[in-house]
């Protein structure tokens, strides 16, 4: 943001995307105070978000042992016993790295068996690695300051049990944030908007660029330089 403000660029805060139109070669954003914006030239830097598991006591403790980003804040957790939540590609590699970090970690996946690739599930079995299926996450519990368990029922027996942790990371996927979108552009199946290799959308004049687009790879260096690209090539049509 610093870095922002030392050029000519007007920052408006505290507002959303109500609503995008084409007008010819216009593009109009109306936000949620009212404001209407035209541009011949419009990037979609949106971002995407973590998928929640949406219970109760993990809004309380997210930052406070609730965790999205094993890469991030997998150090935190060095010694300590940690879950994971989800038996997809990610979660099982989060299981990989944190087993190098933490004393032991436990995978809760909601279906009955993990969804990972097999060469993953085969480098999961480490010795301080252990996997639950059929198992559903209902409750995040906590002292008030961190987290300590969580209470997760077998889907085959409906039996519930408290499995205390010092953390957990939620590796469920992302969720773009594209729905301000989805009538203007074209979105795969998973609501990424479809860009090709300029970070161009299939309506002349609208980008997108990082988490909110295909490109592959959810990390902050890559979206950085998406950014960029995106930028230099509304330039670019824009000279042309």
């Amino acid at each position: 943001k610093s870095h922002l403000l030392q050029y000519p660029v007007d920052l408006l805060e505290h507002r959303k995307i109500v609503s995008v139109e084409v007008i010819g070669k216009e593009k109009v954003v109306t936000t949620s105070v009212g404001e209407k914006f035209s541009a011949p030239a419009f990037i979609i830097a949106t971002g995407a978000s973590w998928r929640k598991l949406n219970v109760p006591g993990e809004a309380d403790y997210i930052g406070k042992g609730v965790a999205f980003c094993p890469h991030c804040d997998g150090p935190f957790y060095k010694g300590k016993h940690v879950a994971v939540v989800g038996g997809g590609n990610s979660g099982i590699e989060a299981a990989i790295d944190l087993a190098g970090i933490c004393s032991k970690v436990t995978v809760f996946e909601f279906m009955d068996e993990l969804k990972a690739d097999s060469v993953l599930q085969e480098k999961a079995s480490l010795s301080n690695v252990e996997i639950f299926v059929s198992s559903q996450t209902v409750e995040v519990i906590g002292d008030g300051d961190k987290l300590t368990a969580l209470r997760i029922k077998d889907r085959k027996t409906e039996e519930e049990r408290l499995v205390e942790l010092d953390g957990v990371f939620v590796q469920i996927g992302l969720a773009a944030n594209s729905a301000s979108f989805r009538d203007v552009v074209e979105m795969n199946r998973s609501g990424e908007i479809v860009i090709d290799t300029h970070g161009r959308t299939n309506v002349p004049g609208i980008y997108a660029a990082g988490d909110v687009s295909t490109v592959p790879y959810k990390q902050i260096i890559i979206a950085m330089g998406e950014g960029a690209k995106a930028a230099l090539s509304a330039f670019e049509d824009r000279v042309r």
